[in-house]
């Protein structure tokens, strides 16, 4: 297995002196084309008395300049590409040092209603998101977050295959998102999908077969007037009797023509990300079903895509004023392609946006590859079918530094409910979102930040973090009831596995007491799995009258007068409480 800080170190050195080449070969391509222009004005000048001479000369030097302008063109993009991938490694070394809080957090994502994405730190500054983030598009970025959120437990096996393969491939992957990071358009894929779809044709049929046949006349008249056949007012009138008839649509095609501009570099570029795909051989099935989703009856859909830019392109080339005029009048220009361009939305428009979602689950599952590949420590969990719900050694959280992170072992069975309890920054509510992620990353196929893990996929629901909503009018108290019934009705209908923090935190402690017990009795009773962390020793009790329950803590203890944690997992009821130690620590109270 590579050593992630190894490998981006060494590509980050091998990048940069690719840089340093390609910024020496566009210094020379710009002196090239300053040297042609100058030796065509030269050239001119010398052989001023030689019109033959001279438009040979400027024939030559316009295709030798067409020539260097394209190559810079490539080298500019090669300079592009190049500084995307720089830009990717020395983002990767920043997040192996753990500082990545520059990065999107996809705070947009976090959904109070969701199961689980308020409360176990997923979205948001610091999150398990923000880590593991390297989404280039911004649909690919959506698509990563419906990953993390769909809590979906099927096909987990073929996830994990997905992710392996992915991590194996770890440059191509970063050309990848390299490519789609280039991509820019001044519209939305939404948006030009939305374009696509309801896009109506106005060139007529007829209008269709003209431009060709206009185009053959145009060049017989210019040919007679050339030879002396017709007067030059002959060839005039034929000139605007094509403008004439482009003139009738113009309108329209100035509409088409700016939709066109907005999406034409993007189309160039999503022929890239294309051909990527169309070269690599994968064998992960998901993979594999994700790159036939861009096949196109046989034929390479990166052609069909450069055959669309192309036709963009030539387009484009009626913005320049003269030879706009001169196309239109003689070659009936803005007809020509805007009839091959509805054609080609007519054929393929409806197909682009199941290309546009396969880059983005690719560059979603791009990001999970990565996350697999810098931490080739993390264990993919062994699934398994009998009672066993999870059984993980020395696990931890996977945001955590692990030069100070405390690991633990866990197990957990099917129908077992753990109580937690513990002083005060012991460690309880860490804990919780470890399994709570650990469940989420084994579900879409990640590895788990323990050494070994077992684990039959199970859906999740927590109640952590509730909130109390003014605009609603609800109070703190009735906010968590409305939880409580959502993890109620949620259990009626599949098997979830529920993580507690504190519950009824809204009430007097008697009466939290009492109705955290019966509601711990009624999960029990339902034949649920989970765990519940809570301060309050007496909801303990509930583990003799129920087998099913058992009771864990972690615990501090003063030393010297300082509060020491240990932070690990046990089982029993905490006995030690800090709060009032914390108060006159803090110098709070006496």
């Amino acid at each position: 297995m590579l050593n992630p800080t190894k490998f981006y170190s060494e590509r980050l050195s091998t990048l940069k002196k690719l840089l340093v080449q390609v910024n020496r070969q566009l210094k020379v391509s710009g002196m090239l084309r300053l040297s042609v222009f100058v030796l065509t004005i030269l050239g001119i000048y010398l052989l001023y008395d030689n019109s033959d001479y001279i438009i040979l000369a400027v024939l030559f030097a316009a295709i030798l300049f067409l020539f260097l302008v394209s190559r810079h063109t490539d080298l500019n993009y090669q300079k592009k590409r190049l500084l995307a991938l720089i830009s990717i490694n020395e983002t990767e070394l920043e997040v192996l040092g753990r500082k990545y809080d520059h990065l999107p957090d996809g705070n947009e994502f976090i959904d109070p209603g969701h199961f689980y994405s308020q409360d176990i730190d997923l979205f948001g500054q610091g999150s398990f998101y923000q880590y593991c983030n390297r989404t280039a598009l911004e649909e690919g970025s959506k698509t990563l977050a419906i990953l993390l959120t769909e809590n979906n437990t099927e096909n987990v096996i073929e996830k994990q295959e997905a992710i392996k393969e992915l991590r194996s491939i770890a440059e191509w992957r970063q050309e990848f998102s390299a490519v789609a990071r280039l991509i820019k358009t001044e519209i939305s894929s939404a948006k030009l999908i939305s374009w696509l779809k309801s896009y109506q044709p106005f060139v007529p049929d007829l209008m269709k077969i003209i431009p060709g046949i206009f185009s053959l006349f145009s060049l017989g008249a210019i040919g007679l007037y050339y030879f002396n056949y017709i007067p030059g007012w002959g060839l005039l009138f034929w000139f605007f009797f094509g403008l004439a008839i482009t003139g009738n649509y113009l309108r329209k095609v100035n509409i088409l023509s700016q939709n066109t501009s907005n999406v034409q570099s993007s189309f160039r570029q999503y022929q890239k990300l294309i051909l990527l795909l169309e070269d690599m051989n994968f064998q992960a099935s998901v993979l594999e079903k994700e790159k036939n989703n861009i096949l196109e009856n046989g034929v390479r859909v990166s052609k069909v895509l450069k055959q669309f830019s192309g036709m963009l392109n030539a387009f484009e080339q009626r913005n320049n004023m003269l030879f706009g005029v001169l196309a239109n009048g003689f070659l009936l220009w803005d007809l020509r392609y805007a009839s091959n361009i509805e054609k080609w939305i007519g054929i393929h428009g409806k197909n682009v946006e199941r290309w546009l979602n396969t880059f983005a689950t690719f560059d979603a599952y791009n990001s999970l590859g990565n996350f697999a590949f810098n931490h080739p420590d993390y264990s993919f969990p062994e699934i398994t079918e009998n009672d066993l719900i999870i059984e993980a050694v020395n696990v931890s959280h996977p945001i955590l530094d692990p030069a100070e992170g405390v690991t633990n072992n866990f197990k957990i069975c099917r129908e077992e409910f753990f109580v937690i309890t513990g002083a005060n920054m012991a460690g309880k509510s860490t804990f919780l979102r470890t399994i709570s992620l650990q469940i989420i990353m084994a579900n879409i196929g990640l590895p788990v930040c323990a050494t070994e893990a077992k684990y039959q996929p199970i859906k999740l629901i927590t109640s952590m973090r509730t909130v109390d909503s003014l605009t609603a009018h609800e109070s703190y108290f009735f906010s968590e009831l409305k939880r409580l019934k959502f993890i109620i009705d949620s259990i009626r209908d599949d098997e979830y596995f529920i993580v507690l923090d504190e519950i009824l935190k809204g009430t007097n402690s008697t009466d939290k007491a009492i109705g955290s017990k019966k509601f711990i009795e009624k999960l029990v009773g339902s034949d649920s799995t989970g765990i519940i962390a809570t301060h309050d020793l007496s909801l303990c009790e509930v583990a003799d009258s129920l087998k099913k329950v058992e009771n864990y803590y972690f615990d501090a203890e003063i030393i010297e007068d300082e509060l020491h944690f240990d932070y690990k997992f046990k089982k029993g009821i905490c006995q030690n409480m800090n709060a009032s130690f914390l108060l006159k620590k803090m110098n709070i109270v006496e």
